[in-house]
């Protein structure tokens, strides 16, 4: 994706809206004892977050995110995400403190309802050092039909 930039395209893709579209950019740094774990950008188009608490910085209360955006109708039913790792940004290392040489997880997560109509994306960047992924879905199959 973006090598440590949210590039409005890509954004735009995932959110399947114009480039140029306004959307919200909401920032979270998550620490473990101190220590900066993780960033988390999320990205909301700014139809969806206008006029409500998405578009402050403040705490969202106690179901943060996405009870605020399943209040507006948008209930979390399908994710897509896309994993990489890379080198981190001069800015990531500085930011997540981090020993030289050690890359950056960059997750990219799409949050849609039940019709799989995206509504969020948020781009984990994460330590790959105290870091890992680990993922348990259910999968439907259908054989094809002869």
């Amino acid at each position: 994706m973006d090598q440590g930039r949210n590039r409005p395209v890509d954004v735009a893709e995932r959110l399947v809206i114009e480039p140029g579209t306004a959307v919200v950019r909401r920032e979270n740094w998550y620490y473990a004892d101190e220590i900066p774990m993780q960033i988390g950008i999320t990205f909301i188009p700014w139809s969806i977050a206008k006029g409500t608490a998405l578009t402050k910085a403040e705490n969202l209360g106690k179901r943060a995110l996405y009870g605020r955006l399943e209040d507006l109708g948008y209930t979390i039913a399908n994710i897509r995400e896309g994993v990489t790792a890379r080198p981190a940004t001069r800015e990531e290392a500085e930011g997540l403190d981090m020993p030289a040489g050690v890359p950056i997880i960059d997750l990219w997560h799409t949050g849609m309802t039940a019709e799989k109509k995206p509504f969020e994306v948020t781009n984990f960047r994460m330590r790959a050092d105290y870091s890992a992924l680990d993922y348990d879905m259910p999968v439907e199959y259908r054989a094809p039909r002869l």
